[in-house]
């Protein structure tokens, strides 16, 4: 498994790029905008730890953040993400989002901690029972 970033929704982009890179030193990494979507993700990091950013989710609708969702989620890549939610599930852990289209899941901890699963390189193919699963409480 391999540490991706960690995601905190912010209100002000301007003013949360403008703190991590002007503020703290980081270096804004790349850029995603989503239309569809309506949010815009932008990732920083340190010179010293490239490899861990932290991602920031600016969504366009404006929403009051309480229980904690600013802080987003930890991501991590896993080799097979169909063997690794069955390793999970076999352990107790209820899958929240299942890797319908072969790419990404979430889990929770025991202190409610989204995780994001991502599968390493290209979407793995479509497949039951992941594609008929539905989402189980939040993620």
């Amino acid at each position: 498994m391999k540490y991706l970033h960690t995601m905190v929704r912010v209100t002000d982009l301007d003013a949360s790029v403008k703190f991590f890179c002007d503020v703290l030193g980081f270096t804004e990494t790349r850029r995603y905008e989503s239309e569809q979507g309506r949010f815009t993700l932008v990732f920083v990091a340190t010179d010293e730890s490239p490899d861990c950013p932290v991602e920031l989710t600016y969504n366009w609708d404006p929403e009051e953040y309480d229980e904690g969702r600013n802080f987003g989620h930890l991501a991590y890549e896993v080799d097979n993400i169909y063997e690794y939610c069955q390793m999970l599930m076999d352990n107790g852990v209820t899958i929240n989002r299942p890797p319908r289209e072969g790419r990404m899941a979430f889990i929770r901890t025991p202190d409610n901690i989204s995780i994001e699963l991502l599968q390493k390189g290209d979407n793995l193919p479509v497949q039951e029972p992941w594609k008929s699963m539905e989402n189980i409480g939040k993620w």
